[in-house]
């Protein structure tokens, strides 16, 4: 039966998979066919998640613990890792923090992996060939600060607006390797970095409500649209930053 949105056949690099958006992301695509290649710097997590891929589709899925923002582990990652076809950056973590309270600790964390980790690892498997012609790359962003702002998410909103604007140059110079390059820009989604956030059960509500669809996301409807970006069915989509925020960005 035609399906342009399997997966089948295709070999796919999911960082920051231990969960959330990333554990979500690694069983629906496999799910959809793909072979799945998982890695977080939580090896413990990491394991759970390969388990369930294991336990739900069974295939040649691997796993390596690593962490992103160390270059000999980077390293060692590109060079154990197979020919990939597809590859989605989910690492990523969150500090609320007003300007005035901004340090180059946090800041210099939080920039090196939500932005420079996932710059550098892509940088390193296209230059070592090891995204397959007509490949595809998808980035976790975020409509904070590429489409919206809110006080004290200014580091998290700069380490994704320097996200953005990679993705959109790698788009272009990947292209002449007929190599994709996209993001997912989600609004908040029910992950640990919400649900560890400072914000008190009646501001959650309150935010709520200021969504059209009344909740915020779950992880599985992200991976959904992740998965359209990494199959066939998006084939002529590149450099495009897709918003999935139940509505939230129509009210700003």
């Amino acid at each position: 039966m035609y399906n342009p949105f399997t997966l089948e056949s295709k070999t796919i690099l999911i960082t920051g998979a231990g969960g959330g958006i990333g554990r979500a992301t690694a069983v629906a695509c496999a799910k959809m066919g793909a072979t799945i290649v998982v890695t977080d710097i939580n090896e413990v997590t990491l394991k759970e998640t390969l388990d369930i891929l294991n336990g739900e589709c069974p295939k040649e899925h691997q796993m390596f613990a690593a962490d992103l923002t160390n270059e000999e582990a980077l390293d060692q990652l590109v060079k154990d890792i197979p020919a990939l076809d597809g590859m989605v950056c989910n690492a990523g973590i969150s500090k609320v923090l007003p300007i005035q309270f901004l340090n180059s600790d946090d800041m210099g964390r939080i920039v090196n992996i939500n932005a420079f980790a996932p710059m550098y690892l892509t940088q390193k498997l296209y230059k070592k060939k090891k995204l397959n012609k007509g490949g595809s790359i998808v980035f976790t962003e975020s409509i904070s600060g590429v489409k919206m702002v809110s006080m004290g998410a200014v580091m998290y909103a700069v380490s994704k607006n320097a996200l953005d604007a990679f993705m959109r140059n790698a788009a272009l110079e990947f292209a002449v390797r007929n190599i994709r390059v996209n993001s997912v820009n989600p609004s908040r989604v029910n992950t640990n970095i919400v649900k560890n956030a400072v914000y008190s059960e009646e501001e959650v509500a309150k935010d709520i409500q200021t969504y059209p669809l009344k909740r915020y996301a779950e992880p599985e409807e992200i991976a959904n649209a992740i998965i359209f970006l990494l199959s066939d069915a998006s084939s002529y989509i590149t450099g495009h930053a897709l918003i999935i925020d139940g509505g939230k960005t129509l009210t700003c």
